[in-house]
């Protein structure tokens, strides 16, 4: 249902108006002077406006401008009990999305027009759906696996997806965390609503708070119209925040509040809004030790973690590698319109053997270069990436220590280039595990800052 403001200098066409739509679902506000409605509109986001042309200190036409320019997607309709041609001349060059005559006839027209704005609302919502359930349906959003831990993990999630309960979903990077997110949303009963995503890692603080909770005109510099933020714009739906563990201890503190009172306030703004929106958290990082270091707030974990769901790594379930390779394969296969068949065996046990510490992700794109750089009829070890080849890092493929000596492949190997390998491989994927921050990078490598940048540059990593 629409929210609505309406605005008239006769009290009785607003509460007359406001019962109206009331009765029908909608969410009313109303304004008996012009600058009671500008009021509102600096505090709130409507969907449709009804105000009257004629009021003692403020147009409907002045209004309409000012409402144009704070929030340019919201419907304006103007009604008038003294119509002439220039008043309609005037409302249609303002930018009025419809011009109402005040008689026998207002309530109806009112309501015919109400009705469209809100049957077009609900086909935006119902076209976001759409694409979401093709993706679904084309595989492209599929989590794939029948290894003992997705098994239990797929039950997990027809379990948890019709609740309300918030979430906390953890992994190494690449092991599918949003999809997992995803489908528990699209088997929810707010399947139909949004599914919004946010990166907290990707944002400066400030950003990140207006990304979340909107602002309104004025708020900062550059704020040059209202904006709903995140939480308003997956109202009914889901708001998925990955990389939780990055945020900053003063929007811990701001999201906490917002989780507790179920109330945002934008940026600027004196009042605030009720939402209704499921909340699905993700991390990389180990939060309790996070806690413990000071870094994370305790409350926070434990209204976040609700229902904690853990994501294995793609070496503690290797069994679902042939599954995703052959997934993966087929479909860049058919959008590169490649005549490759299949994967050789040989590849596919030096793929199984590999430890993936990209995961999921890392398998991802290993296929879509072996399927762009095969020239045979099958994927080959030698299109292969080295590391895959050789087993770096961590990966039990020919070339990697096995109880406590090197296995040496037959032919031997390039013993300069399987070094430069292993060290470009090692910080490849501290750079993704620590989210692609190098002062942690370089914690998980052992090494100064100073070092870590040396190998960087060396290896042209960016």
């Amino acid at each position: 249902m629409a929210s609505i403001l309406i605005v008239d200098d006769e009290r009785s066409i607003c509460e007359l108006l406001e019962i109206t739509f009331r009765k029908d679902g909608h969410r009313v506000e109303i304004a008996t002077t012009g600058e009671l409605g500008r009021r509102r509109l600096e505090s709130k986001i409507f969907d449709i406006i009804i105000s009257d042309i004629r009021m003692p200190d403020m147009s409907g036409v002045d209004l309409l401008a000012y409402a144009k320019e704070v929030s340019p997607s919201t419907i304006f309709l103007l009604i008038t009990g003294v119509p002439t041609v220039e008043t309609a001349i005037a409302a249609v060059n303002a930018g009025a999305d419809r011009y109402v005559i005040k008689d026998h006839d207002l309530v109806d027209q009112l309501r015919r027009a109400v009705s469209q704005v809100d049957e077009s609302l609900k086909l935006k919502n119902e076209a976001g759906y759409l694409r979401r359930e093709l993706r679904r349906l084309t595989g492209q959003d599929n989590i794939i696996g029948r290894s003992p831990n997705m098994r239990t993990l797929f039950d997990l999630i027809s379990t948890v997806a019709p609740q309300s309960s918030r979430i906390l979903i953890t992994g190494e990077s690449g092991t599918g965390k949003e999809l997992v997110a995803r489908a528990i949303h699209e088997n929810s009963p707010r399947s139909q609503a949004p599914f919004i995503t946010v990166n907290c890692g990707a944002f400066p603080e400030t950003l990140l708070e207006s990304e979340l909770f909107g602002y309104l005109k004025g708020a900062f510099t550059g704020a040059n119209e209202n904006r709903l933020g995140l939480f308003q714009a997956a109202h009914g739906g889901t708001l998925f925040l990955d990389e939780i563990g990055n945020m900053s201890p003063s929007m811990q503190v701001k999201l906490y509040r917002v989780l507790q009172e179920g109330k945002i306030r934008p940026l600027g703004s004196t009042e605030e809004t009720d939402i209704d929106v499921r909340v699905i958290a993700a991390t990389n990082r180990d939060l309790e030790k996070a806690i413990a270091a000071g870094e994370f707030r305790e409350d926070l974990f434990y209204r976040l973690s609700v229902i904690p769901l853990h994501l294995p790594p793609l070496r503690e379930r290797r069994e679902d590698i042939p599954l995703l390779a052959r997934a993966f394969f087929e479909r860049f296969r058919k959008s590169m319109e490649k005549p490759v068949e299949g994967i050789e065996p040989a590849a596919m046990a030096q793929m199984e053997a590999y430890d993936w510490p990209g995961n999921v992700r890392e398998l991802e794109n290993t296929m879509e270069r072996s399927v762009a750089l095969e020239t045979g009829r099958l994927i080959s070890v030698s299109v292969l990436p080295e590391k895959i080849r050789y087993g770096v890092p961590g990966g039990r493929a020919a070339g990697s220590p096995r109880n406590g000596k090197p296995d040496l492949p037959e032919g031997g190997l390039d013993l300069e280039h399987y070094i430069q390998d292993t060290e470009r491989a090692y910080l490849l994927a501290a750079l993704e595990a620590s989210g692609g921050v190098g002062t942690r990078a370089a914690e998980l490598l052992k090494m100064s800052y100073r070092s870590y940048r040396h190998y960087v540059k060396k290896y042209n990593i960016t």
